[in-house]
């Protein structure tokens, strides 16, 4: 297992690889040493972060694996069908796994996902359209929800936040 920091415009991300897979990318609050890594794959995932940050990246490619209830896997499994620069409700995360009733326990599922950014939870937002949820910080999720909506073109007064 290898991690790495990364500087992002949000401030560090911890990435780590295991097994031939990318097991996190998780912001956090802090300073931290960015030291060159000679893991192949981990120099992919941070060109595509750095492509993500420029605007030109919608769709990540690597190989995910983050462990979890079938469950919590389901879920993230979920959130990949989220478009770039769209954003969905608890609520309808739940309609589209045919799970109404499981609002909060698909809820804490996006929060325990260990793969921000590539995994999109910051995509789901509550049904009124505020920004709920998100273990790096609200605040990141606005930066990600605006971000996106700029490379797309999209103004800010067409999002509810």
């Amino acid at each position: 297992m290898e991690t790495v920091y990364y500087k992002t415009p949000l401030g560090f991300a911890r990435l780590t690889e295991d097994a031939d897979f990318i097991t996190s990318i998780y912001l956090l609050d802090g300073e931290f040493e960015v030291k060159p890594t000679e893991s192949p794959l981990l120099n992919v995932a941070i060109r595509q972060l750095d492509e993500y940050f420029a605007g030109e990246r919608r769709i990540f490619d690597l190989p995910l694996k983050q462990q979890g209830t079938t469950f919590q896997q389901h879920v993230w499994q979920q959130l990949l069908k989220i478009e770039y620069g769209a954003t969905i409700s608890y609520l309808q995360q739940a309609k589209l796994m045919n799970n109404p009733l499981g609002i909060r326990a698909i809820a804490s599922a996006n929060g325990k996902n260990n793969l921000v950014i590539v995994v999109p939870c910051h995509r789901v937002i509550g049904s009124d359209g505020s920004l709920t949820g998100f273990g790096c910080g609200v605040w990141r999720k606005k930066w990600l929800l605006e971000h996106e909506a700029r490379t797309m073109g999209i103004g800010q007064t067409t999002l509810n936040f």
